[in-house]
């Protein structure tokens, strides 16, 4: 099979959606997933199916791992925060400069805030002069180790392997993005900020009129927050309370779209939630300009390491990227002092 093909096949394997069963055209004929992962098996069999054919042949397969990442890495992530993020990829030095529009209104009235990131570092707060932004990157990576005789014998797939290592990827850019959200929060003015114990109906729809002003506002919260997102009184039809009872949460608050931060949690202890449940952020946010920036740069690069004492192969990923917010007086701030990161404990008999 030609290279281009083979790239086709992987492309398929690793944006696939395993439930849903879905036929995917490749050349002029279509097929299922397993069928795709069946040819995409095979070929790998033929690239590394001896350990010799594995050393001739492990370029061609690194290049193609890095050429899947670079193409799904961000397509993924676009997809994913799509309601609040613009993702751009650049080259190799190159520099991504996002240019910010900026209504009449908001040019009259305030300061632009922008949070500037250092990966797991600091998040400064600053003012930006101009409408363009400029978004740094640092290095990210991702490993995943897996046995020879797991390759040989078909007990691990590409799409899997590529996967693993594109989900981690992928959480860290997350958690990226929510340390910068919090940092933006922190630098807000009072009047734009409201802490209360619980939901106020009152509180949130004065922050809501204000923000109004620089056109329809969202509110963007976790599910948690949401489901407690509930009017105090005087329900309006039983169509909300059954929409309450099917989803957990209103889709829509007096007008405004509510829309959900995915959640995560830090670790497998399930301890620490990534995205802080008690905070919600509001404001108007249109197609061309959205708070938060991410920014891939370059090729990915994968390496392995190989003197492991069980013959097992240890794949690492190199990706440049970087994320930076931006948010003007038109961003407020809603914050549920009743939510925490920190998941509870459940009362069980002592073990």
């Amino acid at each position: 099979m030609e290279y281009k093909d083979l790239l086709e096949l992987a492309r398929i394997a690793v944006k696939a959606d395993p439930a849903a069963p879905t036929a995917y055209s490749f050349g002029n004929e279509s097929y299922t997933l397993d069928q795709v992962n069946s040819a995409l098996q095979s070929e790998f069999q033929k690239l590394a199916g001896t350990y010799a054919d594995y050393r001739e042949n492990k370029n061609l397969i690194f290049r193609l791992i890095e050429q899947t990442i670079d193409e799904v890495l961000p397509a993924r992530v676009e997809q994913q925060y799509a309601q609040f993020a613009e993702v751009r990829t650049v080259g190799n030095g190159d520099k991504a400069i996002f240019r910010m529009r900026v209504t009449e209104a908001a040019r009259k009235r305030a300061k632009t805030f922008v949070t500037r990131v250092g990966l797991a570092g600091r998040y400064e707060v600053f003012m930006l002069d101009g409408k363009q932004l400029e978004v740094g990157t640092a290095a990210i990576g991702g490993a995943a180790r897996i046995g020879f005789e797991e390759v040989l014998d078909g007990r691990i797939q590409f799409s899997e392997l590529t996967g693993l290592v594109m989900e981690g990827m992928d959480e860290f850019i997350y958690r990226e993005i929510a340390k910068a959200l919090e940092a933006v929060v922190k630098g807000l003015p009072r009047y734009q900020r409201a802490e209360v114990a619980g939901f106020d109906e009152a509180t949130m729809d004065e922050l809501l009129a204000i923000a109004d002003t620089y056109g329809r506002a969202s509110i963007y919260c976790t599910f948690e927050f949401a489901s407690k997102m509930l009017p105090q009184q005087n329900w309006v039809s039983d169509d909300m309370k059954n929409r309450l009872w099917a989803e957990g949460w209103l889709g829509n608050y007096k007008g405004h779209n509510v829309i959900i931060l995915p959640q995560s949690v830090v670790d497998e202890t399930n301890m620490e939630k990534v995205i802080d449940p008690a905070q919600a952020y509001i404001m108007p946010v249109g197609q061309d300009n959205k708070p938060v920036k991410i920014v891939f740069e370059g090729p990915t690069a994968v390496r392995t390491v190989e003197d492991n004492d069980d013959w097992s192969t240890d794949f690492q990923t190199y990706k440049k990227f970087g994320v930076a917010t931006f948010f003007t007086n038109y961003l407020f701030s809603y914050r549920n002092t009743d939510l925490t990161k920190e998941t509870r404990t459940h009362n069980l008999p002592n073990e």
